[in-house]
């Protein structure tokens, strides 16, 4: 699937979740602009204070964009039946971990680079947004393979071992 695809269809599912919401149905009732405006210029001014960064925000509201709404998205896939939204954000709270660590050792360097705390939200967006699904793509092609590789831990390694005990178990009846 394209990135523009992609987009199209968050764009759509954003929308959709947009129409469910009260506080911007009596928004848009007290103000005549539409959700989706409403929605678009809030992230329009959400991102600009962390570009402009004004007074340390963008650090604040970087972590906000990071921790807050995955943190959101994870509750409301702990209520539901499936467990696939359970799967997509532990892999994002791995992702995160990961990342956290990664910045903690390297902040020094990271803090130096202009817009850091913008592209640190926008990547975060992206990581923690179950339209995109980034964290799955960075896990799978970054830190699955480096588990394996040099942490020695093995896919499926507990499934595998309950099935040689209830074969051995089995076995010895």
């Amino acid at each position: 699937m394209s990135f523009q695809q992609r987009l199209t269809t968050a764009l759509n599912s954003i929308q959709a979740e947009a129409s469910k919401s009260q506080f911007l149905g009596r928004l848009e009732q007290q103000t005549g602009v539409s959700k989706s405006y409403q929605l678009g210029g809030f992230a329009g001014v959400y991102l600009l204070m962390v570009f402009l960064n004004v007074g340390g925000i963008g650090q604040l509201f970087a972590n906000l964009a990071a921790v807050a709404l995955p943190g959101y998205y994870s509750l409301k896939a702990l209520e539901t039946p499936g467990t696939r939204d359970d799967t997509q954000f532990l892999t994002y709270w791995v992702v995160y971990a990961a990342l956290s660590i990664l910045e903690f050792w390297s902040s020094f360097i990271l803090y130096w680079i202009p817009f850091y705390w913008f592209f640190k939200t926008i990547i975060f967006l992206y990581l923690g947004l179950p339209h995109f699904n980034g964290s799955q793509m960075v896990y799978e092609n970054v830190l699955r393979p480096f588990s394996v590789k040099v942490l020695g831990i093995r896919p499926n390694a507990a499934e595998n071992l309950r099935e040689k005990a209830s074969a051995t178990t089995t076995g010895a009846r």
